[in-house]
C-alpha cells in the first residue's frame, strides 16, 4: 500500500486540491443562497431563459 501511494503522491495530490476547490465553491454557493444571493446577474432581459426562470 506505501509503494502504491509513494508511486502515485502527485496524482493524489492533485485529487485532494480539486475536491478542495470544489468544496469551496459548494460552501460559498450555499452562504450565498442561504442570503438570498441569486447565482444569475438577473439580467433576464438579455437572458434566453429570462420569461421562464422568474415567473411572476
Amino acid at each position: 500500500m506505501t509503494t502504491w501511494i509513494l508511486a502515485n503522491w502527485g496524482t493524489i495530490l492533485i485529487a485532494l486540491i480539486l475536491i478542495g476547490v470544489v468544496a469551496l465553491i459548494i460552501v460559498n454557493l450555499s452562504k450565498k443562497k442561504k442570503q438570498g444571493i441569486s447565482s444569475c446577474g438577473c439580467n433576464c432581459s438579455n437572458c434566453p431563459m429570462g420569461c421562464s426562470c422568474h415567473q411572476k
